[in-house]
């Protein structure tokens, strides 16, 4: 059986899918991912911290939407490990 591995957000910020308003999300539900790829975006202060994937395997499901406000240690997403 495959292991649901969550994705946690480090920092407080605000989450954003895409690296710029004119470019594609990084990732889509479904799409296979491998460690060190990034999701998302965190920006603090002006500052972009990239959320990486720590496994390899299908990004599931996002938690939060786009440009939402998270609390360090929230969950945004979950990957289904292969």
């Amino acid at each position: 059986m495959a292991e649901q591995k969550t994705v946690l957000t480090p920092i407080p910020g605000v989450f954003y899918r895409k690296p710029a308003p004119d470019k594609d999300v990084y990732v889509k539900e479904g799409d296979a991912v491998k460690t060190g790829d990034v999701i998302a975006l965190v920006e603090v202060m002006k500052n972009f911290y990239e959320i990486k994937a720590e496994t390899e395997g299908v990004l599931a499901q996002f938690f939060v939407e786009d440009e939402d406000l998270l609390d360090a240690g929230q969950e945004i997403a979950v990957i289904i490990e292969q």
